[in-house]
């Protein structure tokens, strides 16, 4: 009997090229970049701190909120070496770290999805059935909620990461993109990537129903708000619900185009692609905060007492 031996090689670098046809401007395309991070960081921070430290703020949208901004920090963080790329031309990643920046994309984006998928319902319990939104979003059920919102995106990347550690890579390991992710890394492989890209959009299909959801809760929500007597009422939750709406809209269009072109999208030029796909991970973080944070008057009261009693002791002083 032959015995053959299979050795699945790995490179110890990627290249990550960065924005492809703009390596010129990467030194300015960092600057809004780095804005937007600081933003995120910022916002979402002080969003945390107000709801850790104000023993008030302890209803299930705080609870939802406080998970978002958490997941936000992460995500944006994750995606923070892309600025070595545009700043210090660090381009090299090693083949551990590259997978590992892949898993924790994914898996955080896929924890924003269904976070935003919770606050959705929790919208739709109190603006639709308010009287029983104690009794449905128990203490047990939120924990349920939470222990989802974490682990069903994990294990849905878990295989992922096994998936690409099995491609033989041979000698490609240019890499048209500011980070890793599933695909890029997998067209690099000199072997059939067909399972990849199957349950690539097998995942993808969760983000659909993510998005199918979303859109059923908030339409039943708009049902309700319109059958509400008072005009100031009805204004008052259409501004917060639209608000929502468009940044789930920002974070899911880019999100979804990002996935799908890579299978469907050959005529897409490739900086609209990279550009597109940097939009989601870290536009929402930078976003959130002042949608979610602003608007919630808890929050803002907050935020302002904190901030003037500071002020108040700085002029005392």
């Amino acid at each position: 009997m032959i015995h053959t031996n299979t050795t699945t090689f790995h490179p110890d670098t990627f290249f990550l090229v960065g924005i492809p046809g703009l390596e010129a401007f990467h030194g300015w395309i960092s600057l809004p970049f780095r804005s937007v991070y600081l933003m995120a960081l910022l916002g979402n921070a002080t969003i945390l701190l107000v709801i850790w430290f104000d023993h008030m703020l302890r209803e299930p949208m705080f609870y939802f909120l406080a998970i978002l901004s958490a997941i936000d920090l992460a995500l944006c963080t994750s995606s923070v070496p892309m600025l070595g790329i545009f700043w210090f031309d660090a381009h090299e990643i090693s083949f551990g770290s590259c997978v590992t920046q892949m898993f924790l994309i994914h898996t955080f984006t896929g924890m924003e999805s269904v976070v935003l998928l919770a606050m959705a319902f929790d919208r739709y319990v109190a603006i639709c059935v308010p009287l029983h939104y104690t009794t449905i979003l128990t203490p047990q059920v939120l924990a349920g909620i939470g222990v989802v919102i974490i682990m069903s995106p994990v294990l849905l990347m878990l295989p992922i990461v096994d998936l690409t550690h099995r491609l033989p890579f041979c000698d490609a390991r240019v890499i048209a993109h500011c980070y890793c992710e599933h695909m890029g890394i997998a067209k690099l492989a000199c072997a059939s990537i067909c399972i990849n890209a199957i349950y690539g959009l097998s995942v993808a299909s969760f983000l659909l129903l993510d998005v199918a959801l979303v859109g059923i809760s908030y339409a039943h929500i708009l049902c309700a708000v319109f059958c509400l007597p008072s005009r100031d009422a009805r204004h008052k939750a259409l501004n917060t619900c639209g608000s929502y709406v468009g940044v789930m809209c920002v974070f899911y269009a880019p999100s979804l185009f990002s996935f799908l072109t890579h299978r469907f999208g050959k005529n897409i030029p490739r900086y609209v692609h990279i550009l597109v796909a940097n939009l989601y991970v870290v536009i929402p973080p930078a976003l959130n905060p002042f949608i979610y944070g602003v608007r919630t008057k808890q929050i803002c009261d907050y935020v302002v007492r904190a901030f003037t009693s500071k002020c108040g002791v700085f002029l005392f002083l």
